[in-house]
């Protein structure tokens, strides 16, 4: 397992300029999901992967739950991803000729129609325009058979009548922290975007945003792992200075974000 454990997306960028995610990932965290596993989990519940379903996954990042997904025993998997170092970290959890990961964009996968069982995508949504992600939902949907079922793991904006200000003011804060575009929606503008593309909504759970507070972190990373990222940001000013900044927005729009999963089906129509 060696050999892919070092190959950590935004290595070689400066502190300063790095996507705020990949900033975490090198001072080695590695749940990176707003909802923490706990959200994944019970995504991963609700999509109820059997050894007979073909999964896809958009954005697999570092591989962490691409790795509970391959410990059901999936018929195939099936990894898009578009950062190239992402890409050949999750390669080296594959094995066999039923599990790839291609590189490439979610929202243009190139894989047939029809394809998968099961597709998901967790805290990539959240980063895309409205447009962009009504394409890669679009594109989830015509890789499913009828049936089929579509999982996300995202950034939600609450409470649902939210005022367009504090919408603005929380997109603007998060884009400058993470140095990402970030554009969170309602829960109901969430659901929303899956039923326009026929999907039916069978789960939702909602967690607190809660990713860099640090009972979340040991909860996530555990003890060894969260001494690992504190000791790493010890080292190293100029990240210490982005994570409290990234950790001061989080905490100053604590009320009005949360992390959401959804599970919908594929209607047969």
């Amino acid at each position: 397992m060696q050999e892919h454990e070092e190959i950590i997306p935004g290595h070689g960028l400066q502190p300063e300029k790095m996507p705020g995610h990949w900033l975490l990932a090198q001072m080695g965290k590695r749940v990176l999901r707003p909802g923490g596993l706990e959200l994944t989990h019970r995504m991963l519940d609700a999509l109820n992967i059997v050894p007979t379903d073909s999964v896809v996954e958009f954005a697999p990042g570092l591989g962490v739950t691409a790795q509970l997904v391959l410990a059901k025993s999936p018929a195939n998997y099936t990894a898009v991803e578009a950062d190239e170092a992402a890409a050949k970290r999750v390669q080296g959890y594959l094995s066999g000729n039923s599990q790839r990961c291609v590189v490439g964009q979610a929202e243009h996968s190139g894989l047939p129609d029809g394809i998968a069982t099961v597709v998901y995508c967790e805290a990539m949504l959240s980063m895309k325009t409205p447009e962009h992600k009504a394409k890669i939902i679009r594109e989830a949907a015509r890789l499913l058979v009828a049936g089929g079922r579509c999982g996300i793991h995202e950034l939600a904006l609450v409470p649902d009548d939210i005022d367009d200000a504090t919408r603005d003011a929380i997109s603007r804060a998060l884009s400058q922290s993470i140095h990402v575009g970030v554009r969170p929606m309602t829960v109901s503008e969430w659901k929303a975007l899956l039923q326009r593309e026929g999907l039916v909504i069978t789960a939702q759970a909602t967690a607190p945003m809660r990713l860099l507070e640090p009972s979340e972190m040991i909860r996530n990373e555990g003890v060894a792992g969260m001494a690992r990222i504190a000791w790493n940001v010890l080292q190293n000013p100029a990240a210490r200075r982005r994570i409290h900044a990234m950790r001061g927005v989080f905490r100053q729009y604590d009320h009005n974000l949360s992390a959401l999963m959804l599970v919908a089906e594929k209607g047969h129509s």
